[in-house]
């Protein structure tokens, strides 16, 4: 475990270690962790310049106003859109790709606007499979806000943070460490048994970490991290239906007070997630991409569990994935997922959006 001591350390040096007018997009920051990591960019970096896009632009406007409190010589700019199309996402990028030359932190939350209704569905008694809730253009709700539509930004967005000098990170918020067998007939699990959350979360968990291997290999000079946020109190079931906030209120009564990673804590790890040198790209000097290490830190075991290999998932406390995920993974690789699992997704952009990127 990373101590929280060490974390704030780490941030603390933000700005006398990490270079002025660092570039950051935060996809999917009007809620929850993506908009508590955001104020906490805010409040370190030195002139900043943030884009953050999210669907309410009456809480864009809102998390705007706070971050230029935060930080007066930053500029930040809200961008509203609804990322579970991925035609959204195209031109989201193209907007930010004709402002900026280089990106240093892409930072990725999207949530989907339908997940209270596929919970719903998960706790239907219908003993068969089912479709889950579409989006217009073909992908699932839950399918295209966790791994499309992030790839798709990642994708369209890689080439700016190649550019970038000192920090170029990607970070993606999901469920690492939780890594488990994938449907190999469904990469986009457009069908879900009843009671089957744990089995979903798996299967998506290794094809977010496996699509990063294949990213990073295409630039090795930019970390590549996906981690687990823990339970952290967030607006996530805010459109689920009133049985299901119910459960989940009952679970967090009985259990919140030792089960929930405050606001405080989640922001500060997740901040420490991209700008710590804890988490170097394979190519490059350690040093020089993130706040260098203090002399008892070392640096972490990636997805191969090599040190450093510049692909990471990581638990909420900021670790190394454990070994048994290490060897799923290998297992996966072996069985020739990582090439059918970029196939698929490069096919799928280019049915949607008639190209692999914009």
């Amino acid at each position: 475990m990373v101590l929280l001591s060490d974390v704030h350390a780490s941030n603390l040096r933000i700005p006398t270690t990490l270079s002025p007018g660092l570039v950051a997009v935060f996809v999917g920051a009007t809620n929850g962790i993506g908009e508590l990591t955001l104020k906490k960019f805010a409040k370190y970096a030195v002139k900043p310049r943030v884009y953050f896009i999210g669907r309410s632009q009456e809480a864009g406007d809102r998390i705007l106003a706070e971050c230029q409190e935060l930080n007066k010589e930053g500029i930040f700019q809200f961008i509203q859109a609804d990322v579970s199309l991925l035609s959204a996402v195209d031109d989201v990028s193209q907007k930010i790709r004709e402002k900026e030359k280089v990106i240093n932190l892409l930072f990725l939350t999207a949530g989907s606007p339908k997940f209270g209704e596929s919970m719903s569905l998960t706790f239907s008694r219908n003993p068969i499979s089912h479709s889950l809730l579409e989006t217009t253009e073909g992908l699932p709700f839950p399918a295209v806000l966790g791994y499309y539509a992030r790839t798709r930004f990642i994708v369209n967005l890689l080439p700016l943070v190649r550019q970038a000098t000192g920090l170029r990170r990607v970070v993606t918020v999901a469920a690492a460490g939780k890594e488990g067998p994938v449907n190999h007939d469904d990469l986009g699990a457009a069908y879900i048994s009843p009671l089957s959350l744990l089995k979903v979360r798996g299967h998506f968990a290794s094809i977010i970490t496996l699509s990063l291997e294949v990213l990073a290999k295409q630039a090795p000079e930019v970390t590549f991290i996906h981690d687990y946020p823990g339970s952290v109190k967030t607006g996530i079931a805010r459109e689920a239906n009133a049985l299901v906030v119910f459960m989940m209120g009952i679970v967090g009564a009985i259990a919140g007070s030792w089960m929930f990673i405050p606001h405080e804590e989640s922001g500060e790890r997740h901040l420490f997630l991209a700008t710590s040198a804890k988490y170097p790209p394979k190519a490059g000097s350690t040093e020089s991409h993130g706040v260098p290490l203090a002399d008892d830190q070392i640096v972490t075991r990636g997805t191969t569990g090599e040190a450093g290999s510049g692909v990471y998932a990581v638990d909420w406390d900021c670790n190394s994935a454990s070994l048994k995920v290490k060897q799923l993974l290998v297992q996966l690789r072996e069985e020739g997922l990582v090439e059918k699992l970029w196939q698929h997704t490069e096919e799928e952009f280019k049915r949607i959006t008639g190209s692999i990127s914009i």
